[in-house]
């Protein structure tokens, strides 16, 4: 390798993934009640046990990583010799972003030249780890830091995020969707999607009644923007926080109406940085498409 191609554990990715990917993580850190604990994707506490305290009421929330962390994280991996190449977190979600650029910059100062590019990646979830994905592609195919780092800074909007939530209460609590809009949601079942904008921030959308609905409400998104349209044939990750059916059923959706990604969709757990926010029954869809621009 020419680079070290590293990110942070909101990409949503499992670590038996990043590991056979070679690609180093720092983990988030984040709270359950008084609890702290790190977001090392799913291996301290399993999915499973996270989302479920949340469903039994704990209050969770998210730690942001201080410039100091990325310090000691970047001049660890560069103990190799290797320049590295980071994404973050989308800056329209997180602060972390500007953490990184700061502690990037001191570590350029000091060894004099640019060891540490950083690229904001404008996205999240497994949407922040499809492009991460397309970067092992190109750094294992011999590629340069510097043509990397630009390849992602031209292509990263061109990664593709809907979201949808068969329940409104973290939504409601988190501040994205209102109380009296959260109970008439959940009232009448309506499930909100959402995307990631062109900013790197979640925007509600279009509001569907019913989950199978939004499922195709999502799958009509795909058909929209996809690249190719239903000729798609490029990677599909799918996340899900403690729904895996409703997963299942999306992913079924897409290879009836696109065939070309059969055996190409890969499906994650939304990982506690993530599922702090989103909390049980979100569904999130990835692929690669025209340039998102609102």
């Amino acid at each position: 390798m020419k680079f070290i191609l590293s990110c942070c554990s909101p990409v949503d990715l499992t670590s038996e993934h990043l590991k056979n990917k070679n690609v180093p993580y720092l983990p988030f850190h984040y709270m359950i009640g008084n609890q702290e604990l790190i977001d090392d994707l799913g291996t301290t506490l399993s999915y499973d046990e996270f989302y479920q305290a949340m469903v039994d009421g704990a209050d969770t929330k998210t730690m942001q990583v201080n410039i100091e962390e990325y310090t000691e994280y970047f001049n660890g991996l560069l103990n190799g010799g290797l320049p590295i190449l980071h994404l973050t977190l989308s800056s329209g979600l997180s602060g972390t972003y500007n953490s990184a650029v700061v502690a990037a910059q001191a570590i350029n100062e000091e060894y004099g030249k640019q060891m540490v590019y950083i690229v904001d990646s404008l996205g999240a979830s497994s949407g922040y780890g499809l492009l991460v994905d397309k970067l092992v592609s190109l750094r294992d195919n011999d590629i340069d830091i510097e043509s990397a780092y630009a390849w992602a800074q031209e292509n990263k909007l061109r990664v593709h995020h809907w979201f949808y939530s068969t329940d409104l209460t973290f939504f409601v609590r988190g501040g994205r969707v209102s109380k009296v809009s959260g109970f008439v949601g959940t009232l009448l079942k309506i499930c909100p999607l959402l995307n990631v904008s062109n900013e790197g921030k979640l925007i509600p959308r279009q509001k569907v009644v019913g989950k199978r609905a939004t499922a195709k409400a999502c799958l009509d998104k795909m058909v929209q923007f996809a690249d190719n349209g239903i000729a798609y044939d490029d990677s599909v990750f799918i996340s899900h926080s403690h729904c895996y059916d409703d997963a299942i059923y999306l992913k079924n959706l897409i290879e009836e109406k696109f065939p070309a990604v059969r055996g190409k969709i890969l499906i994650n757990d939304i990982g506690s940085t993530i599922g702090c926010h989103a909390g049980p029954g979100t569904v999130a869809l990835f692929f690669w498409g025209k340039a998102r621009n609102d």
